[in-house]
């Protein structure tokens, strides 16, 4: 987690910029009732700098799970290749729901391969979007 001070200001540019939701796993701020993180896409670790075009929405365990990694395996071509960049790339153009919505399919390489590396099918999440699908709130509008 980053130890940099992000201002107020800033972060609700990001937070309203990703309609309050994870850029990664499309979960709504409002159904899990607990502030999103600000995630450094590029982590300070590596460079990366605490500017609007460098910032995302996590939820923690994306948060977590994404940690300073950059890159990750595509299981399907065997290839080591770019996490997806939620401020670079469109979310639809690498990924999309299952019919029931309950599970986030990669549709590239790099979604397939972030889909792996921050574990966007957990267990604990597929049940919850269970829930949220029965309760109307899943999956998000397209953008």
């Amino acid at each position: 987690m980053s130890q940099t001070n992000i201002p107020g200001s800033l972060r609700q540019r990001v937070t309203d910029y990703f309609l309050h939701r994870c850029a990664y796993c499309q979960t709504a701020e409002r159904v899990i009732g607990a502030p999103l993180e600000m995630d450094h896409i590029v982590p300070e670790s590596q460079g990366g700098l605490t500017t609007e075009e460098n910032l995302g929405l996590a939820c923690s365990p994306c948060n977590n799970h994404k940690a300073d990694h950059t890159t990750a395996l595509d299981l399907v071509t065997g290839e080591i290749v770019p996490l997806f960049n939620p401020r670079q790339q469109r979310w639809l153009d690498h990924f999309a729901w299952t019919k029931d919505s309950e599970l986030m399919v990669g549709l590239t390489a790099t979604g397939r391969a972030t889909v792996v590396a921050l574990q966007l099918n957990r267990a604990a999440l597929v049940r919850a979007r269970r829930l949220w699908v029965a309760a109307g709130w899943h999956p998000p509008l397209k953008e």
